[in-house]
């Protein structure tokens, strides 16, 4: 049968069933394939459906056209789909009883090598990361990398631990998949929208859905998309999620499909470790205390600390020649910042007994040439994937 045939097939297949998967799934075990749906005479359709079916009307001409007419465009531009059954589709995604009919997939790399031999890690979490999160989520992708079998990072693309975890990736070498939830014809949220063009053309990374274009980001959907990232992965790791958050979800959805669960202690009266503290107590997620045997841990082999300079090092190399007086206070500045993540130049003047305007000159050196970074309001953290 037409390759494209059982493609424009799997997309109809999958707007049509996309909130009841499980329904569409034992329609392809009683027909064998999308394209043997669309095959089958008015009375082999009734008889599988039954007389109060309220799909059986829809598997006709007119959603094939229907989804010709949207496949075109997105075919043209580069878009690839998988269905369910098909090498394309993840593997450990289709072990899920509650796995899409199919996937839209946006990568510069061919869907059946994106998963070919590949142990994916998914790593979640809160929109409100906090520093301390940030800085532990890089260090925990820091140190997935140095792993002897490299990892794929798999998130949500969401502002906080999901972006963070990306870029992280993209910063050590190891490949990323963004799972969106929305259409494959859009980005969620827009201000990411350069750092998804450069996953879609770093070979080894995706972005992902299984959301019919024009979808937009209702509330519900981002539940729907948590099970995918989960579904795919063999490992999850909840960075920082509150008790009910989105990330405490995803993490549960994880322990559901029997994979490994591991989250990020955080202090007991933090709302943003409620979620994680919570899954081991519960015995359901294994606590990350030791980074070193991290990789190790999840069947990656072992990980290995890297030989690079140390921050002193690195630093008397770079401004070793700016004057003593000027080094030193930037090597206090940077160990302030190194030992209290996120204080604010003002904290660092109470703390390191210097004034304010050397205080602002050191940070402000220090984050145009990479070894920490601010946010919005002025808390700085050493950045992890440049030190």
């Amino acid at each position: 049968m037409d390759k494209n045939y059982e493609t424009i097939c799997g997309i109809t297949l999958n707007r049509i069933f996309g909130y009841e998967p499980a329904a569409a799934r034992r329609l392809l075990s009683h027909f064998g394939s999308p394209g043997a749906v669309f095959s089958q005479s008015p009375e082999s359709l009734d008889a599988a459906f039954g007389p109060f079916s309220k799909y059986r009307a829809l598997i006709c001409r007119q959603e094939l056209d229907a989804s010709a007419a949207e496949w075109g465009p997105l075919e043209a531009s580069g878009c690839r789909f998988a269905s369910i059954g098909s090498p394309d589709y993840p593997p450990l995604l289709a072990d899920c009883p509650d796995a899409p009919v199919g996937l839209y997939i946006r990568s510069s790399t061919p869907p059946r090598e994106l998963w070919k031999d590949m142990r994916a890690v998914s790593i979640v979490g809160t929109r409100d990361i906090s520093p301390y999160g940030k800085d532990w989520t890089e260090r925990i992708v820091k140190m997935l990398s140095t792993a002897r079998h490299k990892p794929m990072i798999v998130s949500g693309f969401a502002i906080g631990v999901d972006i963070t975890a990306h870029l992280a990736a993209l910063a050590f070498g190891l490949p990323t998949v963004a799972v969106i939830p929305v259409g494959i014809d859009s980005i969620y949220p827009w201000r990411h929208r350069y750092v998804a063009q450069q996953m879609a053309e770093t070979p080894g990374c995706a972005i992902v859905t299984d959301f019919p274009p024009g979808t937009p980001p209702v509330a519900f959907n981002f539940l729907r998309r948590n099970r995918i990232i989960a579904g795919m992965s063999q490992a999850t790791i909840l960075a920082e999620s509150k008790a009910k958050g989105g990330g405490t979800m995803t993490a549960r959805l994880a322990a559901g499909y029997g994979r490994d669960l591991y989250c990020l202690p955080g202090r007991i009266d933090d709302i943003r470790s409620a979620g994680c503290n919570r899954l081991i107590a519960e015995k359901l997620a294994e606590p990350i205390s030791d980074l070193d045997s991290l990789p190790a841990q999840m069947g990656l082999g072992s990980g290995r600390r890297g030989s690079s300079k140390s921050l002193e090092t690195r630093l008397q190399e770079c401004y070793g020649s700016s004057g003593d007086e000027n080094l030193s206070t930037i090597l206090k500045v940077a160990t302030v910042i190194r030992e209290q993540r996120g204080i604010t130049p003002e904290e660092i003047c109470r703390t390191a007994g210097l004034d304010f305007g050397k205080v602002s000159a050191a940070v402000c050196l220090l984050e145009s040439d990479g070894f920490i970074c601010t946010d919005f309001l002025r808390r700085c953290s050493i950045d992890n994937k440049k030190v």
